[in-house]
């Protein structure tokens, strides 16, 4: 069987635009793997969680008891802190849940920090 002479010129361009389509996708195209589209799946559907729940997590800094130490205590702390000092006033923890959602304190506390 004979092969004509410009089968290998054309499978090396093929390849060769195979390859160079895939930079320029995944580059510039807005391509992305499974593991990455379901990373930024994950972090959005965060966000928007935390987005819907920010008023809960206000109206409990407004009906806390103690609501006056702990806003004194989140005015005197450094940005870094007051995260943690919404977590630990439970204010960042939906109901039924044990622990408090990070993104929901980060928000919060964002939220707090704005109406100061």
């Amino acid at each position: 069987m004979q092969i004509p002479e410009w089968t290998k010129p054309a499978l090396m361009g093929a390849g060769a635009g195979a390859i160079a389509l895939a930079i320029v996708g995944f580059n510039w195209g807005g391509w992305v793997t499974e593991s990455s589209a379901k990373q930024m799946s994950n972090e959005n559907s965060a966000e928007a969680v935390a987005t819907a729940l920010m008023p809960y997590c206000l109206q409990n800094s407004k009906s806390d008891p103690n609501s006056m130490e702990v806003l004194a205590k989140f005015t005197k702390a450094n940005s870094y802190q007051r995260r943690g000092i919404v977590e630990e006033a439970g204010w960042a923890t939906p109901l039924g849940a044990e622990r408090p959602d990070r993104a929901l304190a980060e928000a919060c506390q964002n939220a707090l920090a704005e109406k100061i």
